[in-house]
Order: structure tokens, then C-alpha cells, then sequence
């Protein structure tokens, strides 16, 4: 099989994951259409560098001494790449790309020309589905993130069309969509140099949804092909921080909400966070109280809830950096 958008150029971030690095990289040896990798490395302080070039010697190599955030390093990969390959894979390093997932990806991209941006089925480890095409977040979803289905608001809101699901991702068949879990994308080359890459204001979450939410806007589609098959572990990068993965994450939701929503919405989404904050709070201490959690746990969740309610306060009023081309 050759597709028109080869070669397909794979941009991989790594950062102190060595061990599920290296079976991404060996996953990728099953396609069969040529690839042209590259390993961008965030300052790693584990072999991952030393792996990539013992191991698989193929894989170009750019290693950061400092750690610029997820979307720049991205975007160095991109521009590496994007002249010369039809297509880019965004994939992380706690992959595993089954056989045959990349070549259906470009199938679809090359039989369908106004779909920039294509996602594939997302599994856990043990094969069951992970949740990987999703509608852009709004104020239903963020209320539905801070005060959870199950938890506060009835648990069967979880899967549902209200808080970003498609009931379709549980079909065969491909479907459109907003925006994929970032964990694996394939966007064709041309939407990219129209689009630019990714915002480099978001050191880590949300960059996805913003690229995809430029490239709608442009005209082009989005798609899910469940028939092409990923495997992702997720948080392998974030959960060596944490606390400080929890602030990033709220100031990148808060970011995407400034660039993308309307006044009101901005309103809301302000009060909404600071309630939930508040929630959160509350229920921290009261897990510590009643020995649920100990000190530290304590002191790292107050340390993120605290952060992010003062950042929430100076909301919408945030610098938003040049978009990368």
C-alpha cells in the first residue's frame, strides 16, 4: 500500500518515560508506509535520549536542556518535518500503535480532502475502550467536570452527550467530531501550514483543543476512525507532577476559554471554577479530618485549588501568545 500523503512524519514529546517510549517506537515499525521520526525531548532526566539512539538509530533526535512545555516541543517537531511529509502524526510516548492504525488514518485523510485532522480509537491496556472523541468544552462540561456525575450530579451524565461524548464512539464506523484526545492525531500537512501549529501559551492540556478549534474554523472536518487502534496508557508525563499538572490544567482551560468564548460565557466560567474550588477545598479538609488522606496530600491539593482560585480572580484579563507557524 502507498497513500499520496506519504511519507507521514511522527512528532513523539518525551519526557522521563524511557520504558513506554521504546514500545511506541518499536509499535511503529509495523506500518507500512515510510515514516520519518521524531523524538523531541523535554529535558528528560532518565536514558530515554541515550535509548532512542541506541535503539532505534532511524529516529531523529532533538534534545532540549530545558522543558518548553508540550506545544512547543510539538511544534519543533512540526516544523522538522512539515515540508516534506503529507501528513503528521502527533503521538505520545505511552502509545502503541497496533498494525494497520496509521495507514487506515492516511486511507481517510487521502480519500477524503476537507478532513484535516483525523483521530483513531483509543484503548486501555487491558483492551476496554478509553473515551478519545469528544465536543468542544462549554459550560455544561465544566460544570460537569467540577461537580462530577456520580458524585454530585447523577452518574449516567458521564458518557452523555452533555458532558462531550459521542454515543458513536462505541459504533464501527468513522463519525465526525470536535477534537480527538491528543494522544494520537494525524493532521495533514496542508491543514497545518494553514493553520499554523500549536499555541505555545499552553505549556501542558488543551493544546489539542485549540489547534482543533482553529482548524473547524478554518472549514476543515474532524473524524474519528475507531478502525484504526491505539493503545495509550495516559498520564505517564503528567502524574510525576501532579499538584502542579492540576494548576496547568485549569490555567489551560482558562486560556481556552479566553481566546474562544464569549463575555458571558467568560462570566460564568469564573463563578463556576471558584465554586468548584471551593467544593474542593471543602472536601479536602473533610477527607482529612476524617484520615482519608494524610498531610502532604493535604497540603499538595490546597496548594493546587489555592492557585488556581487566584489565577481564576484575575480572569479574563491573560496574555495569549502568538500562535506558532
Amino acid at each position: 500500500m502507498m497513500n499520496h500523503l506519504a511519507p507521514i512524519g511522527v512528532v513523539v514529546v518525551s519526557y522521563n518515560t524511557a520504558p513506554l517510549l521504546r514500545r511506541c517506537l518499536a509499535s511503529l515499525q509495523t506500518c507500512r508506509l515510510p515514516l520519518h521520526i521524531v523524538v523531541v525531548d523535554n529535558g528528560s532526566r532518565d536514558e530515554s535520549v541515550t535509548l532512542v539512539r541506541r535503539e532505534f538509530p532511524t529516529v531523529q533526535v532533538r534534545e532540549r536542556r530545558d522543558n518548553p512545555g508540550y506545544a512547543a516541543a510539538t511544534n519543533e517537531g512540526i516544523s522538522i518535518l512539515a515540508d516534506t511529509c503529507g501528513a503528521i502524526l502527533v503521538l505520545n510516548p505511552d502509545t502503541e500503535v497496533l498494525p494497520g492504525a496509521i495507514e487506515t488514518m492516511a486511507d481517510f485523510l487521502a480519500a477524503h480532502p476537507r478532513v484535516g485532522l483525523v483521530g483513531p480509537r483509543l484503548l486501555n491496556p487491558d483492551g476496554t475502550l478509553q473515551r478519545a472523541a469528544f465536543r468542544f468544552p462549554d459550560l455544561i462540561t465544566t460544570a460537569l467536570d467540577l461537580f462530577p456525575p456520580g458524585e454530585v450530579l447523577p452518574g449516567r451524565l458521564y458518557d452523555s452527550w452533555w458532558h462531550g461524548r459521542y454515543p458513536a464512539e462505541t459504533g464501527n464506523d468513522p463519525f465526525p467530531i470536535d477534537y480527538p484526545l491528543g494522544a494520537c492525531m494525524l493532521a495533514r500537512s496542508a491543514t497545518i501550514a494553514e493553520i499554523g501549529g500549536m499555541d505555545e501559551g499552553y505549556f501542558m492540556y488543551c493544546e489539542e483543543i485549540d489547534w482543533c478549534q482553529r482548524i473547524k474554523q478554518a472549514g476543515w472536518a474532524i473524524w474519528q476512525v475507531p478502525a484504526a487502534q491505539v493503545i495509550h496508557v495516559g498520564g505517564a508525563a503528567t502524574s510525576q507532577a501532579r499538584w502542579r499538572m492540576q494548576v496547568a490544567l485549569w490555567r489551560a482551560r482558562t486560556r481556552y476559554m479566553a481566546k474562544f468564548a464569549s463575555p458571558f460565557s467568560q462570566r460564568a466560567y469564573a463563578i463556576l471554577v471558584t465554586l468548584g474550588m471551593l467544593r474542593l477545598i471543602g472536601k479536602t479538609w473533610r477527607n482529612y479530618l476524617s484520615r482519608q488522606i494524610d498531610h502532604d496530600t493535604l497540603r499538595g491539593h490546597l496548594l493546587a485549588y489555592s492557585a488556581i482560585l487566584g489565577e481564576t480572580v484575575k480572569f479574563p484579563a491573560l496574555p495569549v501568545a502568538k500562535v506558532a507557524r
